[in-house]
């Protein structure tokens, strides 16, 4: 008796997800991938899994990384100290040669050996591979160093790979006609990239519920949020550091075509399936 209802529940698991499947199939979702869940072995596995499932199932997926923990520990191996303005990474010529080689190489390399572990076809990218990502010296109060504003997409090579069903992964490294590299932060480039590929949602993994009033109350986070509500929440402090990258790049993404945005804690296993395939989601939505 318990094994059938347990297989009636299976059935109905299955079944509650048939909508949300038949709504995202032959649509493109961009992941960006990000915090813990990318220091945490178990939940780096459960996330490669999730979007080999979305894969298998005829979601074109895309995936966007960073990797600040392994670039400022290697950074720290080479005696150099990370330092942080505005919640951007400075970066000097010896910390952008140090962003392509971790991000670009290792970083990169072990997120498509592990969708190949379980069973997904993966290729790596970087953004300077067809000039998928041109950029400039971003210009602000403070200055950054080579750290890029993003000019343009070419979204071609990630066309081509997901025409033939391979998962794209990306590091965000950019360059400018002149062969200078620049530091693109991961949450900027997702948008501009799910932008570019008319993206049905752009869903960022990161280390906390979603948006949330007060981080310290688990109960507090914000489960919709419009555009129109955004200035008053950074008025009150709520969005402030290394949230205003983020929540800049939903914005850019949603002003520019992209149907979703989605914050959602990395930190839980199987969060993007939870956040694509049931009513509820997880997280905070940004919409118009």
């Amino acid at each position: 008796m318990s094994g059938d209802i347990s297989t009636n529940l299976q059935a109905k698991v299955l079944i509650s997800a048939l909508p949300y499947i038949q709504k995202y199939t032959g649509k493109v979702v961009v992941v960006k991938y990000g915090g813990n869940a990318m220091i945490n072995p178990e939940l780096k596995k459960a996330v490669m899994s999730d979007i080999v499932l979305l894969s298998l199932i005829g979601v074109r997926v895309v995936l966007v990384h960073g990797g600040g923990p392994e670039i400022t520990d290697t950074l720290k191996a080479l005696g150099k100290e990370s330092r942080f303005v505005g919640g951007l990474r400075y970066t000097d010529a010896e910390t952008a040669e140090v962003v392509q080689m971790v991000l670009a190489g290792k970083v990169n390399k072990d997120l498509v050996s592990l969708i190949g572990q379980c069973g997904g076809k993966a290729l790596g990218f970087c953004g300077i591979d067809g000039g998928m990502i041109k950029a400039k010296k971003l210009e602000g109060n403070a200055d950054l160093g080579f750290v890029g504003e993003i000019t343009d997409i070419n979204p071609q090579p990630l066309a081509n790979a997901l025409y033939n069903r391979y998962i794209p992964v990306i590091a965000t490294v950019g360059t400018d006609d002149g062969g200078q590299i620049y530091n693109i932060n991961a949450d900027t480039a997702a948008a501009a990239i799910a932008a570019a590929l008319g993206a049905e949602n752009l869903i960022a993994l990161t280390d906390i519920r979603g948006l949330m009033r007060d981080v310290n109350d688990p109960g507090s986070m914000i489960p919709q949020v419009t555009l129109s509500e955004l200035p008053a929440l950074k008025e009150q402090g709520i969005i402030s550091g290394g949230m205003i990258p983020k929540v800049e790049s939903f914005v850019s993404a949603l002003n520019s075509g992209v149907k979703k945005a989605v914050m959602i804690d990395g930190r839980i296993e199987h969060s993007i399936l939870i956040e694509m395939f049931s009513d509820e989601g997880i997280g905070t939505l940004f919409r118009k």
